[in-house]
């Protein structure tokens, strides 16, 4: 069976002039001096999430900032939410109205509009969350250069934490879990990426192996990541143990933090970065850099790893 990304491909292949960029995070329109951001994401029951681990507003909050995480990886402002539910016959109306209460304080939170959307019976819960935003600096997963840095807001890994204690029938520690229940889509962090002149950017819905290819594919580049660099989540050290791998590749490999990867210039240093954490209130941490060629590469301590990322199809 073809990955994602191919399966994308061969649909971009096949609409041909019909179809734009459909490999980024976000479609990107004129509007005025500046773009207008759309992007549509998709949670569904059984494969994002499952009822017996999250309640109705979680799903609703959940589904709702994986699709503005998106709009924050563009540098945009959100403006306007479009929730189109597909909902199971045994559902009540107040299951349904939770999760659209979910989706209302996601909005809310970035100042947003739940503008309307769609209604529909089907055999499980399924949340298709469009957003709109606008912006005059949008960055793409296209723009990396050789020389770039790469450097990652927050702490990852907790989701994965989270999701590694429900699958073997445990419940998650409270901040593993409000980072898989509650992820923040980080709108002021990639606005103020943008404006410091980043290059290239994406959300790490696929885990920082996975989307440092993307984005490595994207912008024709290979990249170089230091996985003891990565900013590791306190809450994923036990998760890691029980595993036997390091917090730090733990975290490289989870997925769905929704926290942001970009590429900046190499004149962005250290300084810039505590700056914008005094700024933002959000930590920036250097973790690889983007060289010539294409593919990625990441070590520990000296020697290759080989990081894992998540792909739907595979």
């Amino acid at each position: 069976m073809s990955g994602e990304f191919d399966r994308i491909r061969k649909i971009a292949q096949a609409l041909g002039h019909r179809a734009g960029d459909l490999l980024d995070d976000c479609a990107l329109l004129p509007a005025g001096d500046g773009q207008l951001v759309v992007s549509t994401d998709s949670s569904v029951e059984g494969v994002h999430f499952r009822l017996d681990w999250l309640r109705h507003r979680e799903v609703g909050w959940r589904a709702a900032a994986s699709a503005l995480s998106d709009l924050a990886a563009e540098g945009a402002t959100p403006a306007v939410v479009l929730a189109a539910l597909v909902v199971p016959v045994s559902a009540s109306d107040e299951e349904l109205v939770a999760v659209m209460e979910g989706v209302g304080a996601a909005a809310a939170e970035v100042e947003a509009l739940v503008a309307g959307g769609d209604l529909s019976r089907g055999p499980a819960w399924i949340a298709t969350i469009t957003v709109l935003g606008r912006t005059k600096h949008p960055v793409t997963r296209a723009g990396a250069r050789p020389g770039d840095g790469l450097w990652v807001t927050g702490a990852i890994g907790g989701a994965r934490a989270a999701l590694e204690a429900w699958k073997r029938g445990s419940e998650p520690g409270t901040d593993a879990r409000a980072a898989f229940a509650h992820p923040l889509p980080r709108i002021d962090a990639g606005r103020r990426l943008a404006l410091a002149g980043a290059r290239a950017m994406l959300d790490l819905s696929d885990g920082l192996g996975g989307d440092a290819r993307h984005l490595a594919e994207a912008s024709g580049v290979a990249v170089e990541l230091d996985v003891d660099a990565v900013p590791a989540a306190s809450s994923c050290l036990e998760e890691a143990r029980r595993i036997g791998i390091s917090p730090q590749q733990f975290a490289a490999e989870g997925g769905e933090d929704f926290e942001l990867l970009a590429a900046l210039p190499s004149e962005f240093a250290a300084e810039d970065a505590m700056a914008f954490q005094r700024e933002s209130g959000i930590a920036l941490t250097h973790v690889g850099t983007v060289g010539t060629g294409s593919g990625i590469r990441a070590t520990s301590a000296g020697r290759a790893l080989a990081l894992e990322g998540f792909d739907h199809f595979r």
